[in-house]
């Protein structure tokens, strides 16, 4: 049985459905409210946006599906021959309240041409402000466990990755604990395309799971003023990915994307202070610290830095 675009689109938008119900009681106060656009050109999309809540201060779930024709600074950015194309996706940023909850993203999408020409792409990272081993650990294994059930090589191809893409190459850090992240797949990675499809679901479906087992540990834990401005910087590193080097972003800009769509990602606020520089022994130096490429959650310790 061929694998149909009204399959692969009821399926995303359904995991939307899943990931908002999910936060919503995980959050136990704030609602999403949606937004639904329409896309000139062809298609559209429903952003849905939760804020003030008691867990998270802002969270955005995206579902679009647009179409139409491809257009030169599209055919440019894309390296690709043909008249018309598909994309449609979930994506989601969550920024919570808490310094000592993490900001996690999820993106899972699909691409295909009139010519035939298809991939999947998508993953799911984490940036806590302030980074615990065992929590990242954790996140990691629950990682592992989705990709093993669909290729061995899932996981170790995919965290490294992640790794290599959510750096920040002017502050020399990558952006948080990493995770999976994996463009352009098709058939060719030995998983036929329903199975693409049935992976990029169950990580949208384990997005709640794994954010819900970070903010569970501790749904309240105590901080001060001088935690809320580390977390407004961490936050500030995040903005600087997004603007500066995600190329999600930037396609989306350069082609005419629904800009609330395409920043919803961004923080309420933000900080930046000039030529920070971490207390010598303090948890905010011992953040930066794992802030590497290459660290070995499932095996190392923490005492690996």
């Amino acid at each position: 049985m061929t694998l149909t675009k009204e399959e692969v689109i009821n399926r995303l938008k359904s995991v939307q459905d899943y990931i908002c119900n999910q936060l919503e009681t995980l959050d136990g106060k704030a609602k999403f409210h949606e937004d639904n656009w329409v896309r000139e050109e062809g298609g559209g999309g429903r952003t849905r946006i939760l804020s003030e809540g008691e867990i998270i201060e802002k969270g955005g779930v995206n579902f679009s599906a647009v179409h139409g024709p491809v257009s030169e600074v599209m055919k440019k950015q894309l390296g690709l021959d043909g008249n018309s194309f598909l994309a449609t996706g979930v994506s989601i940023v969550i920024h919570p309240r808490n310094p000592f909850h993490p900001i996690m993203h999820m993106n899972v999408r699909y691409f295909e041409m009139d010519t035939g020409v298809y991939w999947f792409g998508g993953g799911i990272d984490m940036t806590p402000h302030y980074i615990d081993f065992e929590k990242a650990q954790n996140f990691h294994k629950d990682l592992k466990k989705t990709c093993d059930r669909y290729h061995v090589d899932f996981y170790p191809k995919f965290k490294t990755w992640a790794d290599e893409y959510f750096y920040i190459p002017h502050r020399e850090e990558t952006r948080g604990v990493g995770g999976i992240f994996y463009d352009k797949l098709t058939e060719k990675e030995g998983v036929s395309k329903e199975q693409l499809l049935d992976f990029a679901i169950d990580l949208g479906e384990l997005f709640p799971k794994v954010y819900a087992d970070q903010i569970n540990a501790d749904r309240n834990p105590r901080f001060t003023e001088v935690n809320e401005d580390w977390r407004n910087l961490r936050r500030g590193r995040y903005v600087e990915f997004n603007l500066v080097h995600d190329r999600g972003t930037k396609f989306g800009l350069k082609t005419g994307g629904r800009i609330e769509s395409i920043l919803m990602s961004l923080p309420k606020n933000a900080s930046w202070f000039y030529d920070f520089k971490a207390e010598s022994g303090s948890k905010e130096e011992e953040t930066l610290n794992w802030l590497k490429k290459d660290v070995d959650w499932l095996n190392g310790s923490k005492n690996s830095i």
